[in-house]
């Protein structure tokens, strides 16, 4: 076995959220997540003050290298510390939370044919592993590079719409992610964008994908996804203050 290196670093595409009674590591090159209860968080924090692998516990700083977590540096250094986010009140399991799926509404025939086409892309970005994710923040900006105006709440929510509606007749997998990446695609084919978000949130710990207007407006969202601290986002090129 080779020897550990003396230094590392965070890699970019790693995004770390801090909930208090435990810490998620976010891999946006692979899709993998990695939680950290609290004496490994706390080490986590302090690596990333100074990069010296020495300072956490050596089994800890192997497995975060063989998951691609840290990677060797050439020299001590910091990166950007954990995001904090507000973690949930305990509910001992009481919660509950929104699941199923909703027959969408009868729509045009041509718009859920396009919705249709911008699916079976998002599903063969997706569904490539392990390269999957990073397909996918390519494909999501590179179609925020066609755009040219914010979409409006109105034609964001036609074409989550549209998306759903096609995603209803489709025989694979349709959630959060391949609606979330179809409406994006499906609103740049008319140079229209909205930003696209990933987020966490805790009790239990699970991820989410939607979609915003330029103005902060969730596209067809319950009220439920506010428990979400968004993580990644993509599509801030039309964004304009309130």
């Amino acid at each position: 076995m080779d020897d550990p290196p003396a230094f590392v670093t965070c890699p970019q595409a790693v995004r770390a959220v801090d909930f208090g009674h435990v810490l998620v590591l976010i891999d946006y090159r692979t899709g993998n997540v990695q939680a950290l209860q609290p004496s490994a968080a706390a080490q986590w924090n302090s690596l990333s003050r100074s990069g010296v692998l020495a300072r956490i516990a050596p089994a800890l700083g192997r497995r975060l290298l063989a998951l691609g977590l840290l990677a060797p540096a050439s020299g001590p250094g910091t990166w950007t510390s954990a995001l904090a986010a507000p973690s949930a009140q305990a509910s001992w399991g009481s919660t509950e939370h929104p699941a199923g799926v909703v027959r969408p509404l009868h729509g045009p025939f041509a718009e859920t044919l396009s919705a249709a086409a911008a699916l079976t892309v998002a599903f063969a970005a997706t569904r490539r592993q392990p390269t999957g994710m990073r397909r996918t923040l390519t494909l999501l900006s590179a179609a925020d590079a066609r755009t040219v105006r914010g979409a409006t709440l109105r034609e964001a929510t036609c074409a989550v719409t549209a998306v759903r509606r096609a995603g209803w007749y489709s025989p694979g997998r349709t959630a959060c992610l391949e609606e979330s990446v179809a409406a994006v695609l499906l609103l740049a084919s008319r140079r229209l964008g909205v930003r696209w978000c990933h987020g966490i949130a805790s009790d239990p710990i699970r991820l989410h994908a939607w979609v915003q207007t330029m103005t902060g407006d969730d596209v067809a969202e319950p009220f439920s996804t506010r428990a979400y601290t968004p993580v990644l986002t993509i599509g801030d090129r039309h964004h304009q203050p309130r």
